[in-house]
């Protein structure tokens, strides 16, 4: 098999990626373009326009771009520094920026170089790559992306590098693979999930939840609790969608807010990266006000400066089962805790988010605790290269 990979040399510019982009004042952003424009490698100028626009949330431009630079070329550098001490090429699907793992984020300001190989369904082989120290298998579960992972899944196996993550690891955090592979686990509960046509979906008395498959960030996820609920949500999607449904857990706390743990399961260790404390059940970090309350902020220092003693300690079974049972080298939980104890896990997810761009004016106690998280990040790449810092 692995004269189906062919390593060859290859001369690259390198690209400022997401995490670059948005530590810069938006003022900066009309000079980015013009700098970008004037870049002679047309793949490198529309790919320098992708992640610009992508960064501020111009996702459709974003894309044409994208799909512009791939035309002329499948491979990108993105992070390089001077003396490069790990070689890292992801392989990374098309798409917008929740489609492959933000890896930018997690190897800022290390000796790790970065390079992104786009993959179809449709591999030419040989492959042709760079020369590289490990491989990183980036694309994320999506319908839009397991045709790809399946078509990689032997492929990588036979990788004449290190692998970090694998494709059958990665098909299996999909809500309802998840759910299933997650009833026999120690103290934990998913909420039983299923996948269901537009016109299977039926009311029951029960409240439940439901988004489309292959949603990112909330987008289309809401609670049912009655037939005309239904029916009006319905009536916003064609009849050829597919849907996630699945049971409402009920995990608000005693004071009426809902917490929203953020995990990274390195190597199966876990880390915590935030807690997101909220008045409504479905907690996404920014929209819950963590910046205007010192008291939430100050509830999430707490934790994070306890997790391993407290949070991590409490659901070490559960942690272990996951990592077992999903076989990843890192993936990222979104989890909650019910008022018996129990480790509610609503995501398994392994190209979610995880950064340190939060205004430190604001949340000095985060850095120390981010750092945590992508030194034992990059401990797992240079072990799985088998080097030493």
């Amino acid at each position: 098999m692995n004269n189906l990979v062919h390593i060859e040399s290859a001369e690259l510019e390198p690209i400022n990626a997401t995490c670059f982009i948005r530590r810069l004042e938006p003022a900066v952003i009309p000079h980015m373009l013009t700098e970008a424009a004037k870049t002679a490698n047309p793949a490198d100028l529309f790919m320098k326009m992708f992640y610009i626009f992508g960064a501020y949330g111009q996702d459709a431009t974003a894309l044409q771009m994208q799909s512009k630079a791939l035309e002329f070329r499948k491979l990108f550098r993105i992070v390089a520094p001077p003396i490069p001490q790990l070689k890292l090429l992801a392989l990374v699907a098309a798409g917008d920026m929740m489609d492959n793992t933000p890896l930018d984020f997690l190897i800022e300001n290390s000796n790790i170089q970065l390079e992104l190989l786009y993959v179809d369904e449709h591999l030419q082989l040989p492959l042709k790559v760079p020369e590289h120290d490990a491989v990183y298998l980036a694309i994320g579960e999506s319908p839009k992306n397991n045709p790809i992972l399946d078509n990689l899944s032997d492929l990588i196996k036979h990788w004449p590098r290190p692998t970090v993550n694998d494709p059958a690891g990665i098909r299996r955090c999909a809500r309802d693979v998840f759910c299933h592979l997650m009833k026999s686990g120690p103290n934990i509960r998913v909420a039983n999930t299923f996948i269901k046509k537009h016109g299977e979906l039926a009311f029951r008395g029960e409240p439940f939840t439901v988004r489309p498959i292959g949603s990112h960030a909330g987008t289309g996820f809401v609670k049912i609790t009655s037939d005309q609920e239904l029916t009006t949500y319905l009536g916003s999607y064609k009849e050829d969608q597919i849907f996630y449904q699945a049971e409402f857990l009920a995990y608000q706390s005693e004071d009426g807010h809902y917490r929203k743990y953020r995990i990274a399961l390195i190597a199966g260790v876990p880390y915590i990266c935030h807690l997101a404390i909220s008045q409504h059940w479905i907690v996404h970090y920014f929209p819950s006000g963590m910046e205007l309350s010192q008291a939430k902020r100050d509830e999430e220092e707490r934790e994070m400066n306890h997790f391993d003693t407290g949070f991590a300690q409490a659901h070490s079974k559960a942690f272990a089962y996951i990592y077992e049972t999903l076989g990843l080298d890192y993936v990222v939980l979104d989890c909650a805790q019910t008022k018996s104890g129990e480790l509610i896990v609503f995501e398994a997810d392994s190209g979610a988010w995880v950064h340190a761009t939060d205004p430190v004016e604001i949340f000095a106690y985060k850095p120390a605790v981010m750092q945590k998280v992508f030194t034992a990040f990059r401990e797992m790449l240079m072990r799985k290269a088998c080097t030493e810092f």
